[in-house]
């Protein structure tokens, strides 16, 4: 195996119903294609509660620590929460699971170099009024987690992006079948992983 082979990684990437319903897909995905990566996969999936509950595992640990920081966020802001941090947590996956599948979302699996680190750097900070100009979310989304949390529902931040090897390889069986990723040779990859002689 090659030297490029082996920095090679794929990533899931979920354009959620926000950023479909404001007609933002062909914007999003220019972003990646831009910064040298392949989409090998995408199609647009309408998410049943069965898929949702594939991508936001019912894992308590994962739960606990979404609670503990959800409390603590509050807590800072004076709101103190009296429920448990696996509550907070429950509760909020349930949000996020009626999010994604509120409306069409599309998924999309792309692969490049580093490409699980720099697609989370180009998709920006979690809550978009926080993301640095120039990321997705800085610049096509402004929701913050009071705006969120004054309307009762899931901050909506456009995308979702793995967030590390694990994550991509279990996310990516969650959404794709194996013949559905279609890898193949950009026509710019003899110079973006060209080696000097």
């Amino acid at each position: 195996m090659g030297g490029e082979e082996k920095m090679m990684e794929k990533s899931l990437v979920l354009i959620k119903p926000d950023g479909v319903q404001r007609a933002l897909i062909g914007d999003i995905i220019a972003r990646f294609e831009k910064a040298g990566f392949k989409v090998i996969g995408m199609k647009m999936v309408w998410a049943d509660k069965k898929l949702a509950g594939k991508h936001y595992a019912d894992d308590e640990a994962w739960m606990k620590s979404l609670g503990t920081k959800t409390k603590a966020a509050y807590e800072k802001k004076g709101k103190p929460l009296k429920e448990t941090a696996v509550e907070v947590g429950r509760r909020i996956r349930k949000l996020l699971m009626d999010f994604i599948s509120m409306s069409p979302s599309v998924a999309l699996c792309i692969e490049g170099h580093g490409a699980i680190e720099k697609i989370r750097i180009l998709v920006g900070a979690t809550a978009p009024i926080l993301a640095m100009p120039g990321t997705i979310r800085g610049d096509l989304s402004f929701d913050s987690y009071e705006l969120s949390d004054a309307s009762g529902r899931p901050l909506q931040n456009l995308i979702h992006a793995s967030d590390s090897k694990e994550a991509a390889d279990k996310e990516i069986k969650i959404w794709f079948k194996k013949e559905e990723l279609h890898p193949y040779k950009r026509i710019d990859e003899p110079l973006l992983y060209r080696k000097v002689k």
